[in-house]
């Protein structure tokens, strides 16, 4: 049998490294942090265990990393939803209520993730947070911002602070009224977004247990194998 091209490969490693974000988002959201090993999530991923630590240095970086890529993706997909809108103040609402509904939808897990930035070592500086912080940088863009860098610090300051009331176990806030004060402060319609209640809100923020679209996890028939467990493999220097 002949050697694998390094495309095949490097395709290989994504497709591990996706399912092992899916499965942690899983399963936090299910179990929570605390309850949660590396061992279970991959175990849920259909991953050799050893394939955890090759990818992240730790539970946390993989969590939050998971955490991140399902916040962009809910965010991207908001924003980019049809009817498109290239109205500054339209995709603000949208990104607004992107983030809003994981808080409403998914307390578990942001609660788990909001625990985890107060951590020593806060936000993960990882691709899928990169991106997250791309997406909410340009909706303060659009808005009108004339000083995007001291002005979304402020939005992401206030959007974690929403989602934290949401989530705050005993006393949460409703999405309704947070909404409200972020809606008045950035200038923004209520029926703008996606208003609690409405139509398109239940279909946008469903909470549904599939988050596949989210990650690239899809397989053709007849693909190979995963790459081999590194931890089996005497030579553990390769870099992804």
């Amino acid at each position: 049998m002949s050697p694998r091209s390094a495309s095949v490969n490097e395709e290989l490693r994504r497709r591990s490294r996706e399912r092992l974000l899916q499965a942690a988002v899983e399963l936090v959201g299910e179990r929570g942090y605390e309850a949660t090993t590396l061992a279970d999530i991959a175990d849920r991923a259909g991953s050799a265990r050893g394939l955890v630590s090759y990818y992240f240095p730790g539970k946390r970086q993989l969590v939050q990393s998971a955490v991140h890529r399902l916040m962009h993706r809910t965010l991207e997909e908001a924003v980019e939803r049809e009817p498109r809108s290239e109205d500054g103040r339209e995709r603000m609402a949208r990104a607004i209520d992107a983030i809003l509904s994981l808080g409403r939808d998914r307390p578990v897990l942001m609660r788990q993730h909001m625990a985890g930035l107060l951590q020593a070592e806060g936000f993960v500086q990882c691709p899928e947070q990169q991106r997250l912080a791309e997406l909410l940088r340009d909706a303060v863009a659009r808005h009108g911002s004339q000083d995007v860098d001291g002005d979304y610090p402020m939005m992401r300051s206030l959007l974690m602070g929403a989602v934290y009331a949401m989530v705050l176990p005993n006393v949460p806030m409703s999405i309704t009224t947070l909404r409200a004060e972020l809606f008045k402060r950035y200038r923004l319609d209520w029926e703008m977004g996606t208003p609690p209640g409405s139509g398109a809100a239940a279909g946008a923020g469903s909470g549904e247990s599939d988050l596949s679209r989210f990650f690239a996890t899809g397989e053709e028939p007849g693909d190979p194998p995963d790459p081999p467990d590194p931890s089996n493999s005497p030579d553990r220097s390769g870099q992804l």
